[in-house]
């Protein structure tokens, strides 16, 4: 039997070992990696291609929709599975968006957990029950993708969006990146432009409401 392999993308190292735990179980699947960033996940989804990526929401440096995003242009074969405490309708359809397979949540039970996992190995698309409402028919009609604000960055931009909003300084994102202070400087000018954003607090504001930062 060939075994689903899987990569546990999640900040909390106590959260991605409950999961290695629930997995090591079972005859199925495989964990073959962890990460603890956004930017980690894609790197190492890119070294391991796993068979699913298990990937949550609020992730370090890069957010999970856009880790999500990456790997589906990566590989279209990685099913990505979100794992969040978010049940949010708006969140649901952004994760899809981006290329994600299913949208599980964190209080589910092992059981609902692995069948989530199974279902989005075997290509097709797993939702939550609390994660239904609304959104399969919006996406079951082929409704056209939403453009909004946050659909014209890109991913660099969405990257310095984050650790703006966190608190770093120029020097410290373009030290992050292995940019140049005048680099990051034009991403910032760009990622105000483009969202209509005129200071720092604004776009820390902008940031709590995306749910790409924590309140």
């Amino acid at each position: 039997m060939k075994k689903i392999t899987v990569l546990i993308c999640d900040d909390h190292s106590v959260f991605r070992e409950g999961v290695r735990s629930i997995l090591a179980g079972e005859k199925d699947a495989m964990v073959v990696g962890q990460a603890g960033n956004g930017a980690e996940a894609v790197k190492k989804a890119r070294e391991l291609r796993p068979d699913v990526v298990l990937m949550d929401i609020a992730m370090p440096i890069l957010r999970g929709f856009d880790a999500a995003r990456r790997i589906h242009r990566l590989d279209p074969a990685i099913r990505v599975l979100m794992l969040t405490v978010y049940d949010d309708e708006d969140m649901v359809a952004r994760c899809l968006s981006a290329g994600a397979s299913g949208y599980a949540l964190k209080d589910a039970p092992p059981e609902q957990l692995l069948y989530a996992i199974r279902s989005v190995a075997r290509g097709e698309q797993y939702l939550s029950p609390g994660a239904l409402k609304g959104i399969m028919g919006t996406f079951s009609k082929g409704a056209a993708k939403v453009t909004t604000r946050y659909d014209l960055l890109s991913d660099r931009e969405r990257e310095i969006l984050v650790m703006l909003a966190e608190g770093e300084s120029l020097k410290e994102v373009a030290t992050h990146l292995d940019l140049s202070v005048k680099t990051v400087d034009a991403h910032k000018y760009n990622i105000m432009r483009k969202l209509d954003i005129h200071d720092r607090t604004d776009l820390i504001r902008y940031a709590i409401r995306q749910k790409l930062i924590a309140s």
